[in-house]
Formats: structure tokens, C-alpha cells, sequence
């Protein structure tokens, strides 16, 4: 079962005028503006008042947001469908271990309400929903469809892509609809070898090659040769950037390792327990 409880507003004043000066720019019938948080909450079994009571404590940190008026532009924004956002995982946690072990999970979403007047196009529509989300991490949904965020799928059937019947082409469509941004030498190079293979891809081996090669893992452009008007330069473009590290070694314990860097600190006393006494004091 899905539960939904309402929460404190979303936007602070400042925010909230903020917004309303975007969504006017892309539509300028636009003339009121409510956002709440809204607690979504799915349930192996119906809750006793008891537990309800005690799931509502744990989720107040704010005032209740008072219902406006019906009517107008609604949606409501949650994190993108088929992920688990860090706010949920913590939230489910707490709930858990305060005895509320009928809660599965806890989501939380932002419910829009917005005063844009009547017979909206669906391109306005578009341009407002554009200012009140991330399309990256976020998906807005329609009142009355909340439970999406609870959806449960199937794990996928494994994927043959047919390279030797297409050709290329196979590859270029699987890149578009998968989304893997592989490059034209990559597309080139892996037509090449499952060619030579005698078999077609999994779409799981052509996931798991576009996340190795990645720019973020290899690092394929910063890396590369870089040539300035003809001539050939000495430093690659990621070995210019280690370049400043290495004139100008002073203070630096450690760089480039492990996407981390250390750098020397003054030394201050730090407030620590002594095991032996059990009291505490500087170090």
C-alpha cells in the first residue's frame, strides 16, 4: 500500500520569487506559484495509529504546508523513476529503526501547484516543467500516478545486438537507444572485432565497454596527443594539468591518486577519548 503525507512548503520566499520570475520569462500568464513537499511512502501492510503517529514525528521538520486552492498547472516532482534517491535510503533507515518495520520505503517529491491560466499548449506546459526539474535525477508525474515511484520491474532479458547481420548500423541505433556515447572509432572498432568474433554483442558487454572507456575512467580526450597549429605538443592535455603539480610541488603530500589530493595542514590538538581513562581531552 502507498501512503502520502503531506509536508512543509518546498520553496523559502526568496526561491519561491525566484521561480516565478523563470517560469513568467518562458510564460507570461504565469501569476502564482505553491510548492510542497509531499512524503510518499510504500507499506508491506496498513499502518496502526500507533505507528503512523510515530512514522509522522519522524518526518516532521517543518511546518505543514497549508492546501491551496484546486486548480491550475499541477505536478509533482519526484526523483527519477527506477532510482533510489539518498534522501529515501536515509529517511527508510530511520524509519526502520524506530520500530517501523512495515515501512519498505519512504520517497519524498515536490508538489507544484502553479497559476498560468487556462488552455496551456503542450509546449508551454513543456517550458514550465523544464524549470521544475533536473532531467537528469528527477521525473515529474501527473497527480494521481505517485505509486509510479513505487513500480517493480522484472529484470530486462539480455539483448543480442545484430552487428553481423547490420553491420554497423546495428551498433550506431544501440548507441542512440542505449545511450552509451560511443564514439565513431569506438563504434568502428568494436564492428571490427565482433565481426572478427563471428557473434553479435550483449547489450550488457556494450554497457559495461561504454562505462570502461569512458572519458571519466580513461580519460580518452585529456589523454590524447595534442597538436597546436601543426606541431605536435609534448604534454597531453591531462599531463599539462599535472604539469603545475610538479613545478610547484610545496605542500603537496599527494595528487592525482585515487581522485583524491593531499596537501600539508597546520598542526592543531584534536579532542579525542582516551580508552584507557574513558575521559576525554585535547592531543
Amino acid at each position: 500500500m502507498i501512503l502520502t503525507l503531506q509536508g512543509p512548503d518546498a520553496l523559502s520566499d526568496f526561491r519561491r520569487h525566484r521561480l516565478l520570475q523563470q517560469l513568467r520569462a518562458v510564460q507570461p500568464s504565469v501569476s502564482g506559484l505553491e510548492a510542497a513537499f509531499i512524503h510518499l511512502v510504500e507499506a508491506a501492510r496498513p499502518l496502526s495509529d500507533e505507528e503512523l503517529t510515530r512514522l509522522k514525528s519522524i518526518l516532521d521538520y517543518g511546518p505543514e504546508a497549508e492546501p491551496g486552492q484546486p486548480g491550475g498547472l499541477e505536478c509533482l516532482v519526484v526523483p527519477r523513476l527506477g532510482t533510489l534517491s539518498p534522501w529515501s535510503s536515509k529517511a527508510t533507515d530511520i524509519a526502520r529503526h524506530c520500530r517501523l518495520e512495515a515501512v519498505k520505503r519512504i520517497e519524498r517529491g515536490v508538489f507544484y501547484r502553479i497559476d498560468a491560466g487556462a488552455d496551456l499548449e503542450a509546449s508551454a506546459i513543456a517550458a514550465i516543467h523544464g524549470h521544475l526539474h533536473d532531467r537528469m535525477t528527477q521525473t515529474v508525474l501527473m497527480p494521481g500516478v505517485a505509486e509510479r515511484v513505487f513500480r517493480h520491474h522484472e529484470p530486462a532479458r539480455v539483448e543480442t545486438v545484430p552487428v553481423l547481420a547490420e553491420g554497423r548500423a546495428a551498433l550506431v541505433e544501440a548507441n542512440r537507444s542505449l545511450g552509451l556515447a560511443l564514439s565513431d572509432d569506438e563504434l568502428d572498432y568494436l564492428t571490427e572485432s565482433f565481426t572478427a568474433l563471428g557473434r553479435d554483442p550483449t547489450d550488457v558487454e556494450l554497457m559495461m565497454f561504454a562505462q570502461a572507456n569512458s572519458e571519466h575512467c580513461r580519460h580518452k580526450i585529456f589523454n590524447a596527443d595534442w597538436i597546436i597549429d601543426g606541431e605536435a605538443q609534448d604534454h597531453s592535455l591531462f599531463a599539462m594539468i599535472r604539469h603545475t603539480s610538479q613545478v610547484s610541488p610545496g605542500g603537496i603530500l599527494s595528487a592525482y591518486k585515487d581522485n583524491a589530493a593531499v596537501v600539508e595542514g597546520p598542526v592543531t590538538p584534536v579532542f579525542l577519548r582516551d580508552p584507557a581513562t574513558r575521559e576525554y581531552g585535547y592531543a
